[in-house]
């Protein structure tokens, strides 16, 4: 049961840095939709857009443990693509940081994706649950 706890709990850490950034976007539609409009990207209110339902959406499923390995990946394809879109710039040092530590919560979500959920989520109840009704 122990890793069960250390699951749900490295979920909840990973679903806390995409819900907390993606609320703050909310509340600085104009700025964000700004700086993606700054590094080049086309159709920056449809790319802020997306990403609210991404870190949002995404980050609570990832809380709750709903189809937790495709939420995942998809959560670390966004991690991926934000990492290469805003932290390229190498030689600017807080850059090379942003896009390391991007690295580094890409490893964790696919751990996730790998591994699944664990036993704290809808995924296992789901589970557990198809297992009863087919005995």
């Amino acid at each position: 049961m122990r890793d069960a706890y250390i699951a749900a709990i490295g979920r909840f850490f990973l679903a806390l840095l995409f819900l907390g950034s993606g609320l703050s976007k909310l509340g600085a539609a104009d700025a964000t939709i700004g700086y993606i409009a700054s590094v080049g990207l086309p159709f920056a209110g449809l790319v802020y857009a997306l990403t609210l339902i991404v870190e949002v959406g995404g980050g609570l499923l990832l809380l709750i443990g709903f189809q937790t390995r495709a939420i995942a990946a998809i959560l670390g394809l966004f991690t991926l693509a934000a990492a290469v879109t805003f932290h390229s710039n190498f030689a600017d040092q807080n850059q090379m940081i942003h896009f390391m530590k991007n690295l580094a919560i890409i490893g964790g979500l696919l751990q996730i994706a790998a591994m699944g959920a664990g036993q704290l989520s809808l995924d296992a109840r789901r589970e557990r649950k198809a297992l009863l009704q087919t005995a």
